[in-house]
């Protein structure tokens, strides 16, 4: 199925942060209540062609700062081989590697970043590992019952969500910050964006989740913007998903629903 274009119509929503009154939300209601879910080991094409299996983890997670390093690290040290199929690996050479010289911009320091080991990130366990494939930071977190934002880098929990920060000043001259919560399309990679294969949230086939994303998402949406400012989101997402009408849905979620008609 192809991917739906860009842009489409989308529905946004603004609301003061209940517990900042310098922070100002901007959330894409087209996003939170679309059908999206993870497909991993259920259709996912995988970001190349000539490995599907991986999904999204073939070119290693970046660290966001030392903190998300720090806490990864600390997940890291709980995991064993039946969890993790490179353990092996990663006690003999590490797990964490310093991004690529022909990526660095002139000046910059290289980003931290996991290892890729056999053309995929450390933590990826193949499908022929006797625990399943799929991240081993992901299963240690069901296994111990808790939320993989817990465990896993940033970046892995926060796909396809996506947060951006901007500045905004008033007629008055006073500002605040605005922060927009959305989904992290393929432009989001910039040029990037353009080399990978298949990208799940603006296909039809990942569009299939019993749950509307900021009901399924709701860890991570939490983790975000606080449990206050999620409440009055998910608030008015509830009140958007009952609206009749389907210009402002995502189209691949309308696609999706037709399809299964």
């Amino acid at each position: 199925m192809p991917e739906v274009k860009l842009p489409f119509p989308r529905a946004y929503v603004e609301f003061s942060d209940p517990g900042d009154g310098e922070t100002v939300y901007r959330c894409d209601l087209t996003w939170l209540t679309s059908r999206w879910t993870c497909i991993f080991g259920s259709g996912c094409q995988g970001i190349y062609a000539d490995r599907p299996d991986d999904g999204c983890c073939t070119l290693g997670a970046h660290f966001a700062d030392a903190d998300d390093e720090k806490r990864v690290r600390r997940s890291v040290r709980r995991l064993t081989g039946e969890q993790w199929q490179y353990k092996k690996a990663a006690k003999k050479d590490g797990w964490v590697e310093l991004e690529g010289p022909d990526t660095v911009a002139e000046g910059e320091e290289p980003a931290r970043k996991t290892r890729v080991v056999d053309g995929a990130c450390i933590f990826l366990n193949r499908p022929d590992f006797p625990a399943g494939g799929g991240c081993a930071l992901h299963l240690l977190a069901l296994q111990e019952g808790r939320s993989f934002v817990e465990t896993k880098p940033d970046v892995c929990w926060q796909l396809p969500l996506r947060r951006q920060f901007r500045t905004v000043t008033r007629g008055d001259q006073t500002t605040y910050t605005e922060v927009t919560l959305g989904e992290y399309v393929r432009e989001g990679w910039g040029a990037g964006g353009h080399d990978l294969d298949w990208y799940c949230t603006s296909n039809t086939e990942a569009h299939i989740g019993s749950q509307p994303v900021y009901l399924a998402n709701r860890d991570e949406l939490v983790e975000l913007m606080g449990a206050g400012a999620y409440a009055t989101l998910a608030d008015l997402c509830a009140e958007f998903d009952q609206t009749p009408g389907t210009l402002l849905r995502h189209p691949a979620t309308v696609r999706a629903s037709a399809t299964r008609r």
